[in-house]
């Protein structure tokens, strides 16, 4: 399997604890710069090649609504817990969006489940 590639994008510029996560469980994370990030996932994610996208933002859906619209990619949003991420990687769903959570035990738990479901 290839290298598991995580973008992040928080409208508030975050995201750097998420990153760390995802390091720890070995993928490699795409931190998108600058406020409102999270509406350009979607291109960060198609520029890359990105195996999964990370939004935040308040509602939990900004991001994950402008990837899945622009770019077909099958998104969850609005969630509020690692379980619920952890759901919607079993589910097949390579958009999540969350309310803001940069922590790394998110980065790091949907990093280790998408190489569980998918290696």
């Amino acid at each position: 399997m290839s290298e598991v590639v995580v973008v992040i994008g928080d409208r508030l510029g975050k995201g750097q604890n998420v990153a760390k996560g995802v390091e720890a469980a070995g993928g490699k994370a795409i931190v998108v710069s600058g406020f409102g990030a999270d509406m350009r996932l979607g291109d960060e994610m198609n520029a890359k090649n990105a195996t999964i996208g990370i939004s935040f933002c308040g509602s939990g859906g900004a991001g994950a609504i402008t990837a899945q619209t622009k770019y077909g990619y099958k998104a969850r949003y609005g969630m509020r817990s690692i379980e619920e991420g952890i759901t919607a990687i079993r589910d097949g769903v390579k958009v999540l969006g969350f309310g803001f959570m940069d922590v790394e035990e998110l980065g790091k738990r949907i990093t280790e489940e998408y190489l569980k479901v998918n290696g």
